[in-house]
């Protein structure tokens, strides 16, 4: 696909300030912040920019390749866009337009459970070829069926959420009425009013909801019922007992999101599991957790020849996806900041964010001398 973007907003910063001004308060601290006081979701991004890169100057250098192949499809960049709730509150038709530049510049997408699309509509945009993340029912029977769906939709790739045992403390969404359940302060519909497009097209295309969980919703549930359904239908506390029968039941790729130790690697290696995304949830869920390149070079480097190790939290720019990769990630995820650039940009949102990753990281591709992307480590300053 041609690489054309908005030449007004170059960058990730330039996305996350014009979202700001484009959606409400509250939609934008919930996709902006994290957990108690922040402080994992800034050491995510910091840590991320100490890793150093050499660059090979006078080495022959026939030019540079960032297609790569993960579970037998070979796509055109080593990075995707990461499984992110509630997409739709951020902007209508969020995950649709991210599914579709996905599609078209042949990245993968990993629809949520808890997002505002369904499994089906997304698996028609991308002609089968998305990921879905599975937030862990709580009956056997739910989880059965929501998988059925996926195969049925021909996802190729399931990944199964690991670090959600408990919902994150995240002052801004429990002062904005975004934890469950919900509930819309006069605070909140000022801040509608003084965002009218956004409060336009939700109004065009409706009020979002959690898509693929309607068929098992009970009809006409309240705010607060629909924060108890919520609460009772899932528990996101995995262990090997509830990973089994999901490698058993599905015939696809399995992945598990959210692994941060060498002792849950190997558990997933022994599950027979084909890879796993090393990630802290953008640092929404615990503040006093490491940074997701620090566990991801020791997982890398003892587990890399036997896994596929990914990963995704922190990444916001082409730069930080090259460090990531040179760290030993086969591949990347990011999540915000695709949600930046489609609550900025709306429906360019996503072709214009993919672009402008595929460009910075071309650059500096070509800059240190890297032909392609598994070649990434030979320029990591030890």
């Amino acid at each position: 696909m041609k690489i054309t973007y908005n030449p007004q907003y170059p960058s990730i910063d330039d996305l996350r300030n014009k979202a700001r001004k484009m959606v409400p308060k509250f939609a934008f601290e919930y996709l902006d912040g994290g957990c108690n006081e922040d402080v994992n979701l800034q050491r995510n991004t910091e840590e991320i920019r100490e890793v150093q890169l050499i660059p090979h100057y006078l080495s022959v250098h026939k030019g540079s390749d960032m297609r790569t192949e993960l579970f037998g499809h070979t796509y055109d960049a080593p990075f995707g866009i990461a499984p992110v709730g509630l997409q739709g509150l951020m902007w209508p038709k969020a995950p649709e337009i991210l599914a579709q530049a996905a599609f078209e510049h042949n990245i993968p997408f990993i629809l949520s459970t808890v997002s505002t699309s369904s499994i089906e509509t997304i698996g028609n945009i991308t002609n089968g070829r998305a990921w879905f993340q599975l937030y862990h029912p709580a009956e056997n029977s739910l989880r059965d069926k929501i998988i059925a769906r996926v195969a049925a939709a021909q996802y190729p790739v399931l990944v199964i959420l690991s670090d959600v045992p408990t919902f994150g403390f995240r002052p801004r969404d429990i002062r904005n009425g975004l934890a469950m359940p919900p509930k819309m302060s006069l605070s909140n519909m000022l801040q509608i009013m003084g965002r009218p497009e956004w409060a336009i097209k939700t109004l065009i295309h409706g009020q979002p909801g959690f898509e693929i969980l309607k068929p098992y919703m009970p009809k006409g549930l309240n705010l607060r019922r629909l924060g108890e359904f919520m609460n009772q239908t899932f528990s996101g506390r995995l262990n090997e007992e509830k990973i089994k029968p999901i490698r058993d039941m599905w015939k696809g790729k399995l992945v598990i999101k959210g692994i941060a130790s060498e002792a849950d690697t190997e558990r997933a290696i022994r599950l027979g599991v084909d890879g796993i995304i090393v990630s802290n949830h953008g640092g929404r869920q615990l503040d006093a957790g490491q940074s997701t390149i620090k566990p991801l070079a020791t997982i890398a480097a003892r587990y890399g020849d036997k896994i596929k190790v990914m990963m995704d939290s922190g990444l916001r720019s082409g730069p930080d996806i090259a460090r990531a990769l040179a760290s030993g990630a086969a591949f990347t995820f990011l999540g915000r900041t695709f949600m930046y650039g489609v609550s900025a940009l709306g429906k360019d949102g996503g072709n214009h964010t993919i672009s402008i990753l595929k460009v910075q990281l071309q650059q500096v591709m070509e800059q240190i001398c890297c032909e392609k992307v598994s070649d990434f480590p030979n320029h990591l300053v030890k």
